[in-house]
């Protein structure tokens, strides 16, 4: 029998949910249409979403309106700060790391939000693609990037997720700021709000109750939000005499079941079980977990 809602709001019940999580999911996911969740429509940024509305295993929902995942939104118009500051934000919380941060620029925020730093490597993702990209060379960019090359560093990028203390500390942070209701709604992105931003988003409904099959829906729908953008991107690369060969940077550019799969791989590896994962790797005692379903889902 399912557990009740209250008995999730309890150590008990946290400990009880879960220890029965996997940490990797071997039914294939049924894919998610992008009317299925809930888009925040923005110029400036392609993949802003609110995270309410899953159903948990127990008949519960996420609450809308508190918290939103994105990309970032340092090209934000006018019109899209006026969307933005409708959502009554309290605090955005930028994954970035500073590197990324110079190169596309701080977020520009409505009046209210806290800005928050708390970067999560990217494992030199993003140099290495700048590296990439700027040498001109198709020859050095084969050499970089193809053969499967660029898939195995983002697998890589995910093993990081698992055991950089520091990548474990940020995702703790914002784990708890989620949990506090003196933070008000809470956003958070990295650069294309896929990988950090999509980890941390698939470890929060995974906490929530939400069943695997949503979550990792969930993840995955930033190949269909970020479709369009991305190939424009493609082909501004080959006709500015970039690449000849932009195809190259699509497993960059990309979410991929493999990419999750070997972070949890990683949990499995590293600490046995996602519940060790989550207490001992990130630290969050079973009080903080009860606390952050208690603001994030309502009754059924």
């Amino acid at each position: 029998m399912p557990l009740s809602r209250r008995a999730l709001l309890t150590t008990t019940g946290a400990a009880a949910l879960l220890s029965a999580l996997p940490t990797q999911a071997h039914a294939r996911p049924r894919p998610l249409t992008a009317t299925a969740i809930r888009r925040i429509p923005l110029q400036g940024a392609v993949n802003v979403r609110d995270l309410g509305g899953y159903v948990t295993y127990d008949g519960a929902r996420v609450r809308h309106g508190l918290a939103y995942r994105s990309d970032h939104l340092a090209k934000l118009t006018d019109a899209d700060l006026t969307t933005l500051a409708g959502l009554g934000l309290g605090t955005v919380v930028d994954l970035r790391i500073p590197l990324e941060v110079g190169y596309d620029g701080a977020d520009r925020l409505p009046a209210g939000p806290v800005p928050v730093a708390r970067p999560i490597t990217d494992h030199g993702l993003f140099g290495q693609l700048m590296a990439a990209i700027g040498s001109r060379d198709p020859v050095r960019q084969e050499e970089m990037l193809g053969d499967g090359r660029a898939a195995a560093f983002m697998r890589e990028v995910y093993r990081t997720f698992v055991t950089d203390p520091a990548n474990r500390a940020a995702l703790a942070a914002t784990l708890r700021d989620l949990a506090d209701p003196r933070r008000g709604p809470l956003l958070f992105h990295c650069t294309s709000g896929k990988d950090r931003t999509g980890w941390t988003s698939w470890l929060l409904l995974t906490l929530l109750g939400v069943p695997e099959t949503s979550a990792r829906a969930d993840y995955l729908a930033s190949n269909t939000f970020r479709a369009a953008y991305d190939a424009r991107v493609r082909e501004g690369l080959k006709q500015g005499g970039l690449m000849q060969n932009p195809e190259l940077i699509v497993p960059l550019q990309e979410v991929r079941t493999e990419y999750l799969d070997t972070a949890l791989d990683q949990v499995r590896t590293s600490y046995g079980s996602l519940f060790r994962y989550v207490s001992v790797g990130l630290g969050l005692e079973l009080r903080e977990l009860a606390a952050l379903r208690e603001r994030l889902v309502a009754d059924a």
